[in-house]
């Protein structure tokens, strides 16, 4: 394991092995022979990441604080920053799942909460959107003393008729794609009782039942029959992380310097906080049945 993982998680050491793209129209495969390829690797590392998340949050919110008097060049380069820290994360999670993509469906770096609400292997793309009207609507009603009496608030709840237009038209194009990429989902999830897999689990049963060993060249068949299966996979999960970010770039990129911090804001508030709230379900869940098993012991 390289010791970006093993040591601490600063941003020294996530950075250092990062120069992420401005725009990723298409996840990278590449794959370094550095790094050890594992999902608790990945564990390490998306903790790490989301350390950094918290960092950036906190950056954020003190360059809110800091409003009027920041430039919008202060704002983008903060906000480039941001963006660039997430095309890194996916940037690193099509390495890992090149290697392990199970690892990637059903990841062991979330808690159960989390889990609950993939869609393939992430968050659901459209649900940035849902993100951006709820954050625009709490501030619209927030300030809107101030936007009847014709003042510019210059927040979420102050978006232009021709934002609205856009976000709009970029919402429909990723609800149209997200539905492209479920059917995709779907359509994939069939093959596993397609005629190759059927046949296959019908000799291998009919070997064991007759106390025969599998031979090579069946396990070589399996083994590739399997693995058009997890290709298959991790096609379908770089397609729908790229659809992820492109999402959040289009948001951002509508948006103004200042909008865009509170988006950022929220949707970073958003994934911590749960993440949270999700560990704490999970460690009382543990604990309660810790406390179970103790007493059934000593009964």
């Amino acid at each position: 394991m390289g010791t970006w993982l093993s040591g601490s998680c600063t941003k020294k050491n996530i950075e250092k092995h990062s120069s992420p793209p401005k725009v990723m129209s298409v996840l990278p495969r590449s794959v370094t022979d550095d790094v050890n390829f594992d999902g608790e690797s990945f564990h390490n590392f998306s903790e790490c990441w989301m350390v950094e998340q918290n960092k950036y949050l906190d950056e954020l919110v003190a360059a809110n604080s800091a409003q009027p008097q920041l430039t919008d060049d202060t704002m983008h380069t903060l906000i480039d920053k941001v963006v660039e820290h997430h095309e890194y994360f996916y940037r690193e999670k099509a390495r890992w799942a090149k290697e392990d993509v199970l690892s990637m469906f059903s990841p062991s770096w979330l808690s159960s909460l989390e889990r609950a609400f993939l869609w393939i292997g992430g968050w659901r793309p459209s649900m940035a959107f849902h993100l951006l009207y709820s954050k625009c609507s709490m501030q619209f009603q927030a300030r809107l003393n101030d936007l009847i009496q014709g003042q510019k608030t210059c927040d979420l709840g102050d978006l232009s008729a021709s934002q609205l237009v856009k976000f709009d038209d970029l919402q429909r194009r990723t609800i149209r794609e997200e539905r492209e990429i479920t059917d995709m989902m779907a359509e994939h999830q069939e093959t596993i009782a397609d005629a190759s897999m059927v046949e296959l689990s019908h000799v291998v049963s009919e070997m064991i039942g007759s106390g025969e060993n599998e031979k090579e060249e069946l396990e070589e068949r399996i083994e590739s029959v399997l693995e058009a299966k997890l290709e298959g996979l991790e096609k379908i999960l770089h397609r729908a992380d790229d659809l992820r970010l492109r999402a959040l770039q289009g948001i951002v990129n509508i948006l103004t310097p200042k909008q865009a911090i509170y988006f950022l804001i929220a949707a970073a508030e958003l994934h911590l906080r749960l993440h949270e709230w999700g560990k704490k379900k999970d460690d009382a869940k543990k604990s309660k049945q810790g406390i179970k098993e103790g007493e059934s012991h000593n009964s």
